[in-house]
């Protein structure tokens, strides 16, 4: 490699961003066109993360991936800038702020993948949903504070088991047994992948003695790490999980023998409080994990075209560079729009919106999981033969994480019918089509397409056990067209989304219009200016 090339990889990697925040211009548009004036008081504590995220804990991931959590003596062990990153995460005051506000910090921190904190927040923040809507009043007394505390050497975090070897997705298959004893509760059974091994607080599901099958017998408590006096609260870690991703978070098998337990809520409501509850709060925010990963990887990708030559010229300058760019703008400013979008939906007291947050939540989850693999791994492209390198540059992490954040709280199949049984079961159909109708003629026109196929899907089982993902994917991409009108995207990314995923038949070789629509998206970011 001859000096000239040397410092344009130098130039490159000195580009990057000290703050993430101020490397998302995106995100204060959306805050502003939400909170109007308001959206000035989130701007320095944002900023401030996001200037952690990128000058804290990103380096610190470094030494996570090369050295991950180990099993010793039955306890979880980690490199010393595992905490080095949690004090940073937990300083930020994440899970006690607003929707809004922590829904833009996670997408703040995902700019580092999982970073080994993103799925314990995840995590935590349902736990403590869970416990403030059902937990009783000495329940959430001893065991709320500590989850809320922003000092990560003092605080307790959260976990959530459920699988179970048998069960997977089939959560009504599980066999771990709960068995009164006295005002409590003991557990005993295993579950399968355990995520956030090391946490202090287990969200366990369990089926109490006489409970009947299936989900409707599925009881939800909570499970102290340890007795009263220190000691282990009889579960054991068998071991830990080699994971293709997240690999800085520690993931195990845990077998409880008689463990003392405490219910959320009453027995009956289990399922429902363990669904409803704890898997919709990780796949909102599992979406702005991927939302977030995408932004972090258009930023490596765009930046690294402008910089590398090839042929006598910046990368950036060829057609089918700057249009993979231009795609990869799309997929992360439409992420970021639909997930925002789900967010304004967050503890709604509206039984309409509650309904629309219940079915959207999972339909994006599903679709933002998607484009962030897809986005990984266009990045990765970007960079060519770099891009697969690991101290290179975040892009491998972020694309291992990525295929990690598709198979977390359900797999794509399992929401898409949980979707479509929702819908059904709710009469929610106007209520979500209504909510997406009116931003835009053009996503109006795509809506009055799906709405009769939607139909079919809730009136003909076995039609939409085939095709019914295709219509929840185009829902989504309806949603988050819709979104960036609200927000006040520019027309050349609404444009392009519409083209490319809404527009029947639609080919870019037979559009005109298609170069300069590329050309548009990118003439936006500073990263990658049009060509000439």
């Amino acid at each position: 490699m001859n000096d000239e090339a040397r410092a344009a990889l130098e130039h490159w990697r000195a580009d990057r961003p000290q703050s993430f925040y101020d490397a998302t211009p995106g995100l204060e548009e959306a805050l502003r066109a939400r909170l109007g004036e308001r959206a000035a008081e989130l701007e320095p504590g944002l900023r401030t993360f996001g200037a952690v995220v990128a000058q804290v804990v990103d380096p610190a991931v470094l030494a996570l991936e090369r050295e991950g959590p180990r099993l010793e003596f039955g306890e979880v062990r980690f490199h010393p800038a595992y905490a080095e990153a949690g004090r940073a995460v937990w300083a930020s005051g994440l899970l006690a702020a607003p929707p809004l506000e922590s829904a833009a910090l996670f997408y703040l921190l995902a700019h580092a993948g999982e970073a080994g904190h993103a799925c314990p927040v995840a995590c935590t923040a349902g736990l403590i949903r869970a416990l403030r809507a059902h937990g009783s009043p000495a329940l959430q007394e001893r065991f709320l504070p500590p989850l809320l505390e922003p000092d990560y050497d003092r605080c307790q975090r959260g976990a959530q088991f459920l699988t179970e070897i048998q069960g997977g997705s089939d959560v009504g298959a599980n066999r771990t047994r709960a068995v009164r004893a006295g005002a409590a509760w003991r557990i005993s059974g295993e579950k399968w992948f355990c995520s956030v091994a090391d946490a202090d607080q287990f969200l366990v599901t369990a089926r109490p003695e006489g409970a009947p099958p299936g989900t409707r017998g599925i009881g939800c408590f909570l499970v102290p790490r340890r007795t009263g006096d220190g000691r282990p609260n009889g579960f054991r870690l068998r071991r830990l999980k080699d994971k293709l991703g997240t690999r800085a978070l520690a993931t195990g098998e845990i077998e409880f023998a008689g463990a003392q337990a405490y219910p959320i809520g009453a027995l009956e409501d289990g399922f429902r409080i363990a669904a409803g509850v704890v898997l919709n709060t990780s796949r909102w925010l599992n979406a702005l994990g991927s939302a977030g990963l995408m932004r972090r990887a258009y930023l490596e990708a765009s930046s690294f075209a402008a910089h590398r030559t090839a042929f006598g010229q910046r990368l950036a300058d060829f057609p089918l560079v700057r249009e993979n760019l231009a795609v990869m703008r799309v997929e992360e400013a439409a992420a970021l729009a639909s997930t925002l979008a789900v967010t304004d939906l967050v503890d709604s007291p509206d039984p309409r919106e509650a309904t629309c947050f219940r079915i959207l939540v999972s339909a994006n989850k599903f679709v933002t999981a998607l484009a962030g693999t897809h986005v990984a791994r266009r990045g990765i492209e970007a960079l060519g033969g770099n891009g697969t390198v690991e101290d290179f540059s975040p892009l491998p992490r972020l694309l291992r994480d990525s295929l990690v954040f598709e198979s977390w709280e359900g797999t794509h199949n399992v929401l898409c019918a949980q979707v479509l049984r929702d819908l059904a079961r709710l009469d929610a159909l106007e209520a979500v089509l209504g909510r997406l109708a009116g931003a835009d003629g053009r996503v109006d026109s795509a809506l009055s397409r799906l709405e009769p196929r939607l139909r079919r899907c809730l009136e003909e089982p076995e039609w939409a056990a085939l095709h019914g993902r295709r219509q929840v994917w185009l829902l989504v991409r309806a949603l988050q067209a819709a979104s960036l009108v609200r927000d006040g995207a520019s027309e050349a990314l609404v444009e392009l989304l519409l083209r490319r995923e809404l527009t029947p038949g639609w080919e870019a070789a037979d559009d005109a219009g298609y170069p300069g629509l590329v050309e548009a998206v990118l003439r936006e970011e500073s990263g990658v200016e049009a060509a000439g």
